[in-house]
């Protein structure tokens, strides 16, 4: 045997000590697996970490009382997010499955819950890579020596454009002169048609009257205009009139689509190699934002504003309820992603130990960023001459509308331009190989004789994402996108997460659970053991029911800007989130229908089991011929609570 293969050979086989002697069992060589256990890890920073932690944790902090929001958000990370993430790990690694499967196994009555998860994800992949497809367009314009966003001098631009940058050209010529109305004009005189008796470039005054002079005329930011106008083409655009395709957006989303189709052709195998560049580059690009940030003028007003806490905000529930569902925003909890991820890991793979990293590297990385990005915010502030309040805006809006304006006023714009749409384009599409696995496994755990066609899987899976997609990057599509974001990830999500650890607390039963770690060789202190009891049974049950309940009771009907959706829009967005849903119900009926119609819907069936087993039983080789005895049923599991 050559080194090669018998490193080969070692990589499909496992330990797992049975009754005190040590048995090596084959692993299935078809279905793939990591390579290291630092592939798996990065995959699952890659996934975890995105563009949310830049754009969508910022801005929450700031609404919800600076640092005092980490309060909220630790609590709820710790009650519900790290929990939920363990378990979906734990389960993806002792049953080798998709989440599909395992769910089915685990208690047949929730079958659909897989499904749901996958649902979830698809669509969330379909709408999350438009996102990639703006940062690769705000990527290709910053190469370009003039930055179009920091100017009003295109056939896009209304009167109302205002460009700080040509407003200083303006003052150039003339200190006393204003941009407005896209041209140079006096501030006096600008007054003065205003009825005040005199001006300069801050004010308008009289002998009873001081305004400023920024508050008598409408302005918008050439940046926010070019994202508008330009990038998604809304030109009055509504849903009745959805106007045509953005067709410079359409080359980005394919291009983004056949990168991560490139990326992933080889499931596993492809992304192993990938993550190590996609997990890890973004960091050195937050270090170089940040390095250059905390430079410029204004950037430590931006930082404190971003860490002083207000107390009094922890006494809005509204707080508790973003700290909720930032966590599952963040870490990407109930989407059956990470159980995808995880069953391709080694039967002994201390996922205990990981699921703590990333839960906490994923929380470093939102601050981290958060500092980013408000040293940047307050140079702004400093240089629009308002306050931080009127800089932050949420979402989009912070990356494609606030940064930008903020770059093309420092030096060298194009070069910070490039090096943070770079950074948010690779978050973005670390995220998506998770998601596009997840449906490759289902698909293949379903029919195993496609693995051998694992490729043209992959393909038909983007190909299908992309299609979908391509509304969202008509001159209307920022409405339908909207209502998929709002609608997707966010309420619906809460209950699919409650049934998970419903599944495993209240069904399976969480101490024969606990008992399959160790099967793994994940060994738990008492105080370990009562942590994962309690909150598997209890804490995160209850947060994910509670925090529902309160957005359900506070839920708003989506908009952008200020247009408001029409109603027929609307109950569209209503039907997407409970489309996520629909397949519990669906599957209990049709479990139902099939029998039997008593409490064995709600326990294990045969097949479910350690992974390795399994793969033994399918294996011709000598090794799979020995005979493993079933573990000791647990008498005092707890099938109900």
């Amino acid at each position: 045997m050559t080194k090669s293969e018998e490193k080969t050979s070692k990589a499909k086989r496992i330990s797992l000590g049975v009754g005190g002697a040590l048995v090596e069992l084959a692993q299935d060589p078809e279905r793939g697996s990591w390579a290291n256990p630092a592939e798996f890890v990065l995959s699952c920073i890659g996934y975890a970490v995105g563009i949310g932690n830049v754009w969508r944790f910022p801005y929450l902090v700031y609404r919800n009382g600076g640092g005092a929001f980490l309060i909220p958000f630790v609590l709820m990370l710790i009650t519900m997010g790290l929990p939920i993430f363990f378990l979906e790990l734990a389960i993806g690694q002792y049953s080798g499955l998709g989440p599909n499967k395992a769910f089915g196994r685990m208690a047949p009555a929730l079958h659909g819950l897989g499904y749901s998860t996958l649902v979830v994800i698809s669509l969330v992949m379909v709408y999350y890579m438009v996102i990639v497809a703006w940062t690769l367009f705000y990527t290709f314009v910053s190469f370009m020596p003039k930055l179009s966003w920091a100017y009003c001098d295109n056939d896009f631009n209304t009167n109302d454009c205002y460009s700080a940058l040509q407003e200083m050209g303006c003052q150039t010529d003339d200190p006393g002169t204003i941009f407005y109305n896209r041209s140079c004009v006096k501030a006096k005189d600008f007054c003065q048609r205003l009825g005040y008796r005199d001006g300069n470039v801050t004010y308008c005054f009289d002998d009873d009257r001081v305004r400023p002079l920024r508050q008598l005329y409408t302005r918008i930011l050439s940046s926010e205009e070019y994202f508008n106008e330009y990038v998604l083409g809304l030109r009055g655009a509504t849903w009745e009139h959805f106007g045509g395709i953005r067709w410079e957006l359409l080359g980005c989303l394919t291009l983004a689509w056949i990168i991560c189709c490139l990326c992933l052709m080889r499931g596993v195998q492809s992304i192993g190699k990938v993550v190590y560049f996609t997990a890890l580059f973004p960091y050195v690009m937050l270090t170089a934002l940040l390095i250059r940030g905390v430079t410029l003028d204004g950037a430590g007003d931006g930082s404190l504003w971003f860490i002083t806490p207000k107390w009094l905000t922890l006494q809005s529930a509204g707080v508790w309820a973003d700290a909720a569902s930032q966590v599952f925003y963040s870490l990407g909890i109930g989407c059956g992603s990470l159980i995808t991820l995880s069953s391709y890991s080694n039967f002994n793979n201390n996922c205990h130990r990981d699921a703590i990293f990333v839960t906490f590297a994923n929380l470093a990385t939102s601050i981290f960023a958060g500092f980013v990005i408000f040293s940047i915010m307050g140079f702004l502030a400093r240089q629009m001459g308002v306050s931080i309040d009127e800089v932050i805006t949420s979402g989009a809006g912070l990356a494609f509308i606030a940064y930008p304006e903020a770059v093309a006023r420092m030096p060298l714009p194009n070069v910070w331009a490039v090096l943070f749409f770079v950074m948010l384009f690779i978050l973005g599409l670390g995220s998506q190989f998770a998601g596009v696995q997840a449906i490759n496994t289902a698909i293949l755990d379903l029919r195993p004789d496609l693995r051998k066609h694992e490729s043209y899987v992959v393909l038909g899976i983007c190909v299908t994402c992309w299609l979908l997609a391509i509304p969202m990057v008509f001159d209307g599509g920022i409405y339908l996108f909207t209502l998929m974001d709002w609608n997707t990830a966010s309420w619906a999500v809460l209950l699919i997460g409650l049934a998970e650890v419903a599944v495993v607390g209240w069904c399976y039963g969480c101490n024969k659970f606990l008992g399959d770690i160790v099967e793994m060789q994940m060994p738990f202190s008492v105080l370990q053991r009562g942590y994962w009891w309690l909150s598997w049974v209890v804490l995160a049950p209850i947060t994910c029911l509670v925090v529902f309940v309160y957005q359900i009771c506070t839920y708003e009907m989506p908009r952008y800007g200020e247009y408001i959706f029409p109603s027929w829009a609307n109950a569209i967005g209503i039907l997407i989130g409970l489309s996520t849903l629909a397949p519990m119900p669906v599957f209990f009926v049709r479990q139902l229908w099939k029998g039997p119609r008593d409490r064995s819907l709600f326990r294990p069936k045969k097949s479910w089991g350690p992974a390795v087993e399994k793969n033994a039983s399918n294996d011709t080789s000598s090794t799979a011929s020995i005979k493993i005895p079933q573990p000791l049923e647990d008498k005092s599991q707890e099938d109900f609570i």
